[in-house]
């Protein structure tokens, strides 16, 4: 999730001849639904989970010229096949949607929050400050959320399943760090098979009567650099040698410093940062790219 980058997104565009070739099936997506129910009937009912097609308007690429990082060096491809642990973003990563936009809207405020999040993008606010105006203008209650949960289900990005297999199928630890509230991401995890610890994310507060209260400020997420902080924080904790995190955002690109990730991987199947993607490691459209690579 990517709310405040000062970053100017683009529509991807169709890349130059040189590159064609390599995308020549990235004409449309396919994204599969997930009807899952809240928060608490995940934890407490398991149900079979049933895949619904959803369209969504496909991405072309862009002519920007990052044919240094779309095809990996040596280096880069030795560092990805020997993690130990990847840390993912979830808002246009994991999933195709942005969770508090998304729940702004169907709490009837998405016009606002989205003009709020547009304002804040043209100036320095800190990622604390922008939550709690967004979350101020709608206060969504516990049985809103858990209405969104049960008819707006989780839309996985393609291939992302497939990955995330791939990834424990190889011993290799998976973690969801997102600037988005735990109460959305927990379907998500539970999905694809990842511990409810391995989640780094925000929390919605609510009072007994389910009344929202706020947000929980002593998150690592919820604050500016939080991502870099939870990365770290993971890192020292289980001693991993080497750690990779992939996103769509500046606050991604930010895991990777010493002491955090060694590699980062931009994923720009849903949005294209220009700044991020120029200075990223690894720059996708698709996971599949991961997935072959680990073969």
């Amino acid at each position: 999730m990517e709310a405040l980058t000062t970053s100017r997104v683009v529509p991807v565009q169709v890349p130059c001849r040189k590159l064609s070739s390599l995308f020549a099936n990235f004409s449309c997506l396919e994204l599969r639904r997930y009807p899952c129910r809240g928060l608490v009937s995940i934890m407490n009912h398991p149900k079979l989970l049933r895949p619904v097609t959803a369209s969504v308007q496909p991405h072309e690429l862009s002519t920007l010229g990052h044919e240094g990082n779309i095809v990996p060096s040596k280096e880069i491809l030795d560092l990805w096949r020997s993690v130990e642990a990847v840390c993912f973003d979830v808002d246009s990563t994991v999933c195709v949607d942005e969770g508090i936009d998304e729940l702004a809207e169907f709490c009837g405020a998405g016009k606002a929050v989205a003009e709020w999040t547009a304002r804040a993008m043209g100036g320095s606010v800190p990622f604390e400050e922008a939550l709690a105006a967004r979350l101020s203008l709608f206060k969504p209650s516990l049985s809103k959320v858990e209405e969104y949960l049960d008819k707006r289900p989780p839309r996985l990005s393609p291939g992302i399943e497939e990955l995330v297999k791939k990834l424990r199928a190889n011993n290799i630890d998976v973690y969801l760090i997102s600037g988005g509230f735990r109460q959305m991401i927990n379907p998500v995890a539970s999905i694809l098979g990842i511990p409810r610890e391995n989640i780094f994310a925000n929390n919605l507060l609510f009072g007994n009567s389910g009344e929202f209260l706020g947000f929980d400020e002593n998150e690592p997420t919820s604050r500016s650099g939080g991502k870099a902080k939870a990365v770290q924080q993971i890192r020292k904790g289980r001693l991993y040698k080497t750690m990779a995190m992939i996103g769509d955002g500046a606050t991604d690109l930010e895991a990777r410093k010493p002491g955090g990730a060694d590699l980062f991987i931009c994923y720009a199947g849903v949005q294209l940062r220009e700044a991020v993607a120029a200075n990223a490691d690894w720059l996708i459209f698709k996971f599949e790219s991961l997935i072959n690579s680990l073969d």
